[in-house]
């Protein structure tokens, strides 16, 4: 299924500007070679280690000439237009013109990079530029090494190396959401904040639209077959061979045939197919007479109500959610989907992140329960050791905890969710043989259906987050790093089967700071805005907060290192204190698209 998955755009290129002394007769012609190579070394390190979520490569565009004035500044930004390029640093060496040579269009996410060299002044550059943008409420990122360089040195330092790296991410996590859509499939669950589609928090702060679809869309295509049949046999074989069952934990009287059992397989697997077409479309229904269903919503986030108008008649979502969200299904090694549980479009927002950010599918989950040490004493007289010694939260839930979620990848030898390109056939095997999906409960869902199950290997870094929405603020961040932690088998049994056991867990400790809503594993808990999160793989919580920023998103709760923080420069104009001059700074520009 070639480019099955292909949103309708072009993917965003990252724009290098060499700006120049515009000074002719020697100051300029001095520098060409300097300035140029600083783009072209600064294209490479891009182009070397970044990828877009789809995997393919991130591609870099240097303007034709280096820019010493107005009329190059101009062709740049042609030649930016033409080429698509949605992200745009601006390097040099030396002095240059700075309102006349900086980047103008207030929707692309800007940094500067100035070479921290004696030989000419790219410092002063640096800050005489970024002083015009944060004049012209055009907010920068300002990149400057900490170390002396010889004007010969083509090398970029790690320092220098990190912070272009993490803009340039944020840059294009930002520039690819611009004109995609969030697919809301069904209204408001059970009156869960988060379903409230609210369109404005996409189309100004994401540039992007919200589309809608009511539920009984999935019973029109499956009752009139608008769907893919050869694709249908093909996933409900792979299902049989690699979806085992789980303990039905319904009571007797509860638990339903085998033959509905098939029959309510059937039927979800048609939802996860159908649910695919009307994000992304599928080429193969326009050949079956389906023209208006085989384009779909170019919808990179999605989200399905379910309960309850849906799931007290029909099987749940649970499976169409949990193998769209992971990184593999009957096709094979691909692109993991953004699909939120319960229409929680600002979990989706959150997973969206996490996956434009690193590639990898997310984990969506509830916030469920804080186990104290004493609670664990006393529920299984076990006192927890290691990382879980100071407590541990339960994140949980029915929904698309993509199987990836499991540990069962590694890198190094570790617990790990990779980079879908990166995911071998043998890690998803692992994935799914540590996979049960078990019948749904009835008493939550009358419909029936099947849930996953599986446990998250301990030791993984990972990162916790969640947009909330403020009366009055608009949208804040939520970050917390930590990592999974394990338990003695017998421990996890009886603290699983207090809530529900059908459903995957991971035991989650953040880091802890000793201050604030990180004083404690407790205050994590108390302080997180809602019942659900997203975690990603690995500590990404400076990339998430670059973003924010960039979004104007202020961040009201983080555990992530000062020294790792990296935001416009524009913020350390608006106080002393980090975090308030970020929502002060936010305040004051609004959201990036107006």
């Amino acid at each position: 299924m070639e480019n099955f998955i292909r949103l309708k755009g072009r993917l965003p290129k990252v724009g290098i500007r060499p700006a120049i002394d515009g000074r002719r007769r020697g100051v300029r012609e001095s520098l060409e070679e300097q300035t140029m190579a600083m783009a072209k070394n600064a294209a490479r390190l891009i182009e070397t280690h970044l990828r877009h979520a789809d995997g393919s490569k991130v591609d870099c565009v240097i303007a034709d000439t280096c820019i010493g004035g107005v009329a190059e500044s101009a062709a740049c930004a042609d030649k930016f237009v033409r080429e698509g390029v949605g992200v745009s640093l601006t390097v040099t060496p030396c002095w240059c013109y700075g309102s006349e040579t900086m980047d103008m269009d207030p929707h692309t996410p800007k940094a500067v990079w100035g070479f921290n060299g004696t030989e000419r002044p790219g410092a002063v550059y640096l800050a005489a530029v970024l002083a015009a943008h944060n004049q012209k409420g055009l907010p920068a990122f300002g990149i400057y090494g900490r170390d002396v360089q010889d004007g010969s040195d083509e090398t970029i330092p790690d320092d220098v190396k990190e912070k272009i790296l993490r803009f340039t991410r944020a840059g294009i996590a930002a520039a690819t959401m611009r004109g995609k859509s969030y697919l809301s499939m069904g209204s408001v669950s059970m009156g869960i904040a988060g379903s409230i589609v609210d369109a404005p928090l996409f189309e100004r702060y994401l540039g992007m639209r919200c589309e809608y679809v009511d539920m009984s869309e999935f019973v029109r295509r499956i009752n009139e077959g608008i769907y893919d049949k050869e694709e249908f046999e093909l996933a409900r074989q792979w299902v049989k061979d690699k979806c085992a069952e789980g303990t039905d934990f319904n009571p007797p009287e509860q638990q339903k045939t085998r033959a509905q059992k098939d029959a309510e397989w059937d039927f979800v697997v048609k939802m996860a197919l159908i649910a695919r077409d009307l994000m992304v479309g599928n080429p193969r229904l326009d050949t079956a007479g389906f023209g208006e269903e085989a384009l779909g919503h170019n919808a990179l986030v999605a989200g399905f109500q379910g309960q309850r108008q849906w799931t007290d008649h029909f099987p749940n979502g649970d499976f169409m959610e949990a193998i769209l969200c992971s990184s593999f299904d009957w096709n094979g090694i691909r692109q993991p989907f953004m699909l939120a549980t319960e229409n929680d479009s600002l979990n989706g927002i959150s997973m969206l992140f996490g996956h434009l950010l690193t590639g990898s599918a997310q984990v969506f989950s509830d916030v469920r329960t804080y186990w104290s040490p004493e609670s664990v004493k006393r529920v299984t007289d076990y006192s927890p050791e290691g990382i879980a010694a100071n407590g541990f939260i339960h994140l949980i839930n029915s929904g698309p905890s993509a199987l990836d979620g499991c540990g069962q990848q590694s890198i190094d030898g570790k617990p790990a969710i990779k980079p879908w390109w990166d995911v071998t056939a043998e890690e998803a095997e692992q994935c799914l043989a540590n996979t049960h999906w078990g019948p749904a409960i009835r008493e939550y869902f009358r419909g029936g259906g099947f849930s996953s199950n599986f446990i998250t290997r301990g030791g993984m870094p990972i990162t916790l987050s969640r947009i909330n929405l403020i009366s009055g603020l608009g949208p804040v961040l939520q970050i917390a790093e930590g990592y999974t932690a394990v338990l003695p088998d017998e421990v996890h049994r009886t603290l699983d089967l207090r809530t529900n056991p059908s459903w995957p867990t991971t035991w989650f400790v953040p880091n802890i700071t000793g201050e604030g809503a990180f004083k404690d594993v407790y205050s994590v808990m108390a302080n997180w805005g809602a019942n659900h999160g997203a975690f990603s793989y690995g500590h990404i919580g400076a990339d998430l907060i670059s973003l924010a920023a960039l979004l104007r998103i202020p961040v009201n709760m983080h555990n992530v290192p000062d020294n790792k923080i990296f935001r416009p420069s524009a913020w350390s104009a608006f106080g002393m204190d980090m975090e308030g001059s970020d929502f002060r700074a936010c305040s004051n520009y609004g959201p990036l698209y107006g």
